[in-house]
């Protein structure tokens, strides 16, 4: 793999790409500041454009079809939603050697929580709550199938795989042991539900007072077992705000189980994937996983 690449098959995107593209699709932007924007992110590559607008191209195929499903339903869950979600102002299409659909939406500001350094946790728990509670409210009438939409059961495979692959890098008996017991929680046995699928830091935005203000990249949004968008009380929350939480978002011992295994298997296979390629994601997944362990 190439020197800064994440994927194997990763485009090469720059500066320059993106100012063709914006001249060429959008005249009425040409003219604005092109910056990349530092992001641990690892399915699109972010550009600042002008002071009000981001630009987002997918970084591999597997992506490319979010831009149409962002921009098809965050109108339709915005006005559901407690915290500010980003605006689609624009789907450019393949040209300059850019092969994917690509957006422009509006920038929001703010900036990522760190785990160590949030200012008053059990807010943040309560603001988490309110979004995850918000979204399942909408009707799912029409929703797509959700990216994590599977049932946990279905990701024995691969999350064993991810534990074998860390041998040496986590304790992989205690791995095994914790993914083997939040298998036997009993399944979702509701109707799906709106998720957002990818509460990571990463896709979340906080003022300066250290209140959620904004949840971004929706790429993975869909319909799917609620238990899914509990993974914020792992990679998001210290352990002291975690049972804030769970009372918040109202979940039983079997969606506190399922969503704490879906923690682990996103971490183990984020750790195992990017922990020589993206020291920032590795070093996320690599805490969120000595956290459920930590649990027993």
């Amino acid at each position: 793999m190439a020197a800064g690449r994440m994927h194997a098959d990763e485009l090469d995107i720059d500066d320059a790409l993106v100012r063709r593209l914006i001249a060429g699709q959008f005249p009425q932007w040409a003219g604005l500041p092109v910056e990349s924007v530092d992001s641990a992110g690892t399915s699109n590559a972010m550009y600042r454009l002008g002071g009000d607008l981001v630009v987002r191209l997918p970084r591999i195929a597997g992506v490319a079809d979010d831009i149409a499903k962002e921009h098809a339903w965050l109108p339709h869950l915005a006005p559901a939603l407690p915290v500010a979600v980003p605006v689609p102002l624009g789907v450019g299409g393949p040209a300059d050697g850019y092969p994917w659909p690509w957006s422009v939406l509006g920038w929001l500001g703010g900036a990522n929580p760190v785990v160590d350094r949030i200012a008053e946790p059990g807010l943040l728990a309560a603001d988490l709550a309110a979004f995850v509670r918000a979204l399942r409210r909408v009707d799912p009438a029409g929703g797509p199938a959700s990216f994590r939409s599977e049932p946990l059961g279905e990701r024995d495979g691969v999350t064993r795989a991810a534990i074998a692959g860390l041998r040496g890098v986590v304790d992989t008996e205690a791995a095994t042991a914790a993914w083997g017991a939040a298998l036997w929680a009993p399944g979702h046995r509701g109707p799906a539900v709106w998720i957002h699928s990818d509460l990571q830091p990463g896709n979340l935005l906080v003022s300066d007072s250290g209140r959620l203000s904004a949840v971004i990249d929706f790429g993975c949004v869909g319909l799917g077992d609620p238990a899914v968008d509990l993974i914020p009380a792992w990679y998001v929350l210290p352990a002291s705000a975690r049972g804030a939480f769970r009372t918040a978002v109202g979940a039983d011992d079997a969606a506190w189980a399922r969503g704490r295994g879906w923690a682990l298997s996103v971490a183990l296979r984020e750790l195992d994937y990017y922990r020589e390629t993206n020291p920032v994601m590795a070093g996320i997944a690599r805490r969120v996983i000595g956290e459920v362990l930590a649990e027993g």
